[in-house]
């Protein structure tokens, strides 16, 4: 692999597309990607299967560099995950920077970490933690993360590194962890480089077509919303697209379903593809997402984008929807809130859906449109 003298930036990420099981993740590393491929020479280090899967992607070469849209990517096999090669990887590219994207993760986060500290290699090392520090995350397999945060801490690695934090709340996730003076840089996610179509949907009073986009975990609260549904009078459908992450979880969200009346139905779509995420989400006429947090929210963005207003809880950095008509951001200790946002938009006619259509994909386009994070990143990778 022939290396340029362009700066190179050396990204971890367990998982990256053609995967899509890990959701945010995912897309957030490849629209850096390609908003930083460029001006750097940027390498993906990652696994070579999605997130739950035995196999390996079908036609993809695992264990050596390929490019992909411009991009050097390592797709490593089980075996082929070691310290030696990682360090190999190291010496051969001699990255200007190193993009963390986990706080946990054994190969892509706490390898290269741990040669940092070592003094086994020069670049600047920017970790994301990708909502990995909101308290909810932590609460899950918490003796093991605290006691990984306290090593963390007492070996200092935190002085070496510069935190890259999405929102003012992750900033601050970042600063309760490991102290008021560690270096944090605040920049949102990039968004896909392509705007996606806008198109309205037919929308009758008291039908109401809904969707939910999230892992099966307790942290995106889908039992949440089946308890808001079960009392709505009108024509629902939901459908419910998501990679099998709890199991038991999952069994309780059924056990909901399955007490829902006759004029609720429920689809379950586990493999979707990011790609046809934004076609499925423009069938419908509300996102739903009473997250317990989320560091940007790709799926909300998505929803947005296509001109589809979305109920979502207050954990997220999406914010004053109603004014706008863009959606609604609900306290989750407000369960009421929730269900006369779902009778709301239940009972809007075709003209007045068309209107909070228009709210949600405007806000979509402004952020696009007016936010300078192009010139963020180059700073923070300077």
């Amino acid at each position: 692999m022939e290396l340029t003298k362009r700066k190179r930036i050396l990204v971890f990420v367990d998982w990256y597309e053609p995967g899509f099981r890990a959701g945010g993740p995912i897309r957030s590393c490849v629209n850096f990607s390609d908003n930083m491929g460029g001006d750097y020479d940027v390498f993906v280090f990652t696994t070579d299967r999605d997130l739950g899967e035995n196999q390996s992607y079908v036609n993809i070469e695992c264990d050596e560099w390929i490019m992909r849209k411009g991009v050097a990517v390592l797709y490593a096999s089980p075996s082929f995950l070691k310290w030696k090669n990682i360090r190999r990887f190291f010496k051969e590219i001699k990255p200007d920077y190193v993009y963390i994207n986990s706080m946990y993760s054994h190969y892509f986060a706490v390898y290269p970490l741990l040669m940092k500290w070592l003094g086994l290699t020069d670049a600047n090392v920017i970790l994301a933690p990708r909502g990995m520090l909101k308290k909810t995350a932590i609460q899950f397999k918490s003796t093991r993360k605290k006691v990984y945060l306290l090593i963390f801490k007492l070996l200092g690695i935190h002085k070496k590194i510069v935190f890259h934090a999405t929102d003012s709340t992750e900033t601050g996730d970042v600063k309760e962890v490991f102290g008021s003076n560690t270096k944090c840089s605040q920049i949102s996610n990039f968004p896909p480089l392509q705007q996606a179509i806008f198109k309205y949907i037919k929308k009758q009073k008291g039908v109401l077509r809904i969707i939910f986009v999230g892992r099966i975990h307790p942290i995106k609260n889908l039992t949440l919303l089946l308890e808001y549904l079960k009392d709505l009078r009108a024509e629902i459908v939901l459908t419910i697209v998501g990679a099998m992450e709890d199991e038991a979880y999952w069994n309780k969200c059924q056990q909901l379903i399955r007490s829902f009346p006759a004029n609720i139905g429920v689809a379950f779509k586990k493999d979707i593809p990011n790609e046809d995420i934004g076609n499925l989400i423009a069938d419908h006429h509300i996102f739903a997402l009473p997250t317990e947090g989320e560091n940007f929210g790709h799926a909300i963005f998505e929803a947005l984008s296509v001109g589809r207003p979305v109920l979502i809880s207050d954990q997220t950095p999406w914010r004053n929807l109603p004014q706008i008509k863009a959606g609604w951001d609900l306290p989750l200790n407000a369960p009421f809130a929730f269900v006369d946002a779902l009778n709301k938009v239940a009972e809007m006619d075709e003209e007045t859906f068309r209107v909070w259509s228009k709210g949600a994909w405007q806000l979509a386009n402004d952020y696009i449109t007016k936010s300078d994070l192009k010139s963020q990143y180059l700073k923070l990778f300077s």
